[in-house]
């Protein structure tokens, strides 16, 4: 501690965020309670006991852009949200569908755009 310390001096404390290419969160949610898809503002108008719900998220945020596309194309998914300021996505589909997607998009970022990527989890 300085000898001159003043307890009421400001602190000026700088934060800088460096955006990864990662993918920080790949879950899929099987047979979701329908609670959760109308707290989500997702189609409630599903059947609950063979659906799923893909939730993805990833640095730079931008990137949600590129995994929702592949998400698509890659299986019968409907895109929930697609966030580019968050980095998040959230999928709706059959569960088999919903893991399809989400092993694509997991794939094509790791294999192809060298990003680092969590293992995908299930419930």
């Amino acid at each position: 501690m300085q000898d001159n310390y003043d307890p009421n001096d400001q602190v000026r404390i700088v934060q800088e965020t460096v955006a990864g290419k990662e993918i920080t969160l790949a879950h899929i949610i099987g047979g979701p309670a329908p609670i959760v898809y109308t707290k989500l503002g997702l189609n409630p108008n599903i059947d609950y006991a063979t659906s799923a719900i893909g939730i993805m998220n990833m640095t730079p945020p931008e990137s949600v852009v590129i995994a929702s596309d592949i998400a698509v194309k890659a299986a019968e998914v409907y895109l929930g949200f697609a966030d580019r300021f968050s980095g998040t996505l959230i999928i709706t589909g059959e569960l088999s569908a919903v893991t399809d997607a989400i092993e694509e998009v997991v794939y094509y970022f790791r294999d192809t755009l060298n990003y680092v990527s969590c293992p995908i989890t299930k419930r």
